[in-house]
């Protein structure tokens, strides 16, 4: 179950400028108490203790304002920066250096059995705000941006940043 925690580390000083020391990182930064616990409720989820991953993950929920089902697999460096309101929901699948702010859902768009929830490609940013709904796929290096809904696949590369149209 590995917890990788001085490569989580080193993502948070590779995606977050405001990143000052260690010491804070470790100790601050919400976004990487959700993903270490995220990975004790995924493994007791694997290892069928289901009741037990839903408590460990209702108490990292109530910790740090990112809601993380058990369910969700999430691969390397992956870094939620500032993260309250984050939901990712029970059949998301998240790939390596993955980058999400705050208030991003990763959900379904109706109740139904299996496969639900995104699936989410290397390299992936999405920004704050944003809702990927749906089992599709966001491909690599994508870039959705602020407050975008997406219920459709997105293909490698696109940038759905909009941001800059929106200046004042």
């Amino acid at each position: 179950m590995g917890l990788n925690i001085r490569e989580d580390i080193a993502t948070a000083f590779a995606r977050d400028p405001a990143a000052r020391n260690v010491v804070e990182i470790f100790l601050a930064y919400p976004g990487l108490h959700a993903i270490w616990r995220h990975r004790v409720a995924h493994w007791l989820w694997s290892h069928g203790l289901k009741t037990v991953a839903r408590i460990w993950s209702n108490m990292a929920r109530s910790a740090t304002g990112i809601e993380i089902h058990p369910g969700a697999t999430i691969g390397r460096r992956f870094f939620i920066d500032h993260g309250i309101g984050v939901v990712i929901g029970e059949t998301a699948i998240i790939g390596d250096d993955v980058m999400l702010y705050h208030d991003v859902t990763l959900g379904a768009r109706a109740y139904q059995e299996g496969k639900r929830h995104p699936t989410v490609a290397d390299g992936v940013t999405i920004g704050a705000g944003a809702r990927v709904l749906g089992d599709i796929h966001i491909g690599k290096g994508a870039i959705i941006g602020a407050n975008m809904v997406i219920t459709k696949d997105v293909q490698e590369r696109t940038n759905l940043d909009t941001s800059e149209f929106f200046v004042i």
